[in-house]
């Protein structure tokens, strides 16, 4: 009987040692969370424009600093004004191995666009990278139009006829016209592109008279002297632009951010987010990065990152549902 007895005790031993020792793997295993495989990188614009850019730094980033496992593997997905990458994101509900950077259309497009039945408020919030910023850009060639004033009265004088290009349709670009178009009391005609760097490409050649193109999409232009800004869309003077007025130095009471965020599908796991968190985290401290920021007119003076992000996203979605109230969904869209 005491053998059978010190024999069930040992399995009994041997059991919980077992459990005890599985309980520990699994806490370490999570912990230990990184990439099992290649990430997909995907940006909700089309090549060359601010998103493309900054996703294609933020990878080359990542591999010269040898900070993953897996390599991040940029996927651009610009069709429906970025509808293609919010369906793209809520079909991966669940994997790990998906991340979208987004740009504002991560709350217009789902606004505008009911049909596409996409919450982003459901996507899992990694970290901000930066505000991006605007200004309004014309031709060096436009002698002309020398400053805000004298924008706005050739733009009233051309009407319609003046071609105004942009980032897809009921995004940031066709919001801050629409705003504009409201504040001035004019009309134009709004063509949408598939990326920014496509539309600064068509302000260089003359097929569109102005843009309100990102920094980062208009800066080699305009360092060769092919363009030139007007007026900055930003609370303050950014060092980039440092003899460029802002919009509310004139008298206009128009600022106007682009959230450069990162996030992952609904469902992705917590050990996942916080190991992606951590990544961009210290990317967004690097040198590299801040240098960027500073050369390229991106407010990056503040980290935000899981709920805290998560909060942010809900206020803005907020705020531009009250923007499309405002100047009317119409003519955002052209519609």
């Amino acid at each position: 009987m005491s053998v059978l007895i010190n024999k069930t005790k040992k399995v009994a031993i041997s059991a919980l040692v077992a459990v005890v020792s599985l309980g520990v793997f699994a806490t370490s295993a999570q912990a230990e969370w990184s990439p099992k495989k290649p990430v997909e990188f995907i940006i909700m614009a089309g090549t060359g424009g601010g998103a493309d850019q900054i996703a294609r730094l933020l990878q080359g980033l990542i591999e010269k600093k040898k900070l993953s496992p897996r390599p991040f593997i940029p996927i651009n997905k610009p069709g429906g004004s970025g509808g293609e990458a919010l369906r793209y994101l809520k079909e991966k509900a669940g994997d790990d191995h998906v991340l979208l950077v987004t740009l504002n259309s991560f709350y217009t497009t789902p606004i505008i666009q009911t049909g596409l039945n996409v919450d982003p408020l459901t996507f899992t919030p990694v970290g901000r990278m930066a505000l991006d910023t605007f200004l309004l850009w014309v031709n060096s060639d436009r002698k002309d139009i020398t400053d805000l004033n004298s924008y706005v009265k050739m733009v009233k004088s051309e009407g319609k006829n003046w071609k105004v290009g942009g980032t897809g349709s009921g995004q940031e670009d066709s919001i801050l016209t629409a705003m504009m178009e409201k504040e001035f009391g004019y009309k134009v005609t709004y063509i949408p592109f598939p990326g920014g760097g496509t539309v600064a490409k068509n302000l260089i050649g003359n097929h569109i008279n102005s843009t309100v193109n990102n920094p980062a999409e208009q800066n080699e232009f305009y360092r060769a002297g092919q363009s030139k800004p007007l007026v900055q869309f930003t609370g303050e003077r950014m060092a980039a632009y440092p003899d460029i007025p802002t919009a509310k130095e004139l008298g206009v009471d128009i600022e106007y951010y682009m959230q450069r965020s990162i996030n992952g599908p609904p469902g992705m796991s917590k050990e996942a987010q916080e190991w992606y968190i951590n990544l961009f985290k210290t990317l967004y401290e690097s040198e590299e990065w801040q240098k960027f920021c500073i050369e390229d007119g991106l407010d990056c003076t503040q980290w935000v990152a899981g709920d805290n992000l998560a909060n942010f996203h809900k206020a803005q979605l907020k705020r531009h549902k009250e923007l499309i109230d405002s100047v009317g969904a119409k003519a955002i869209t052209g519609e």
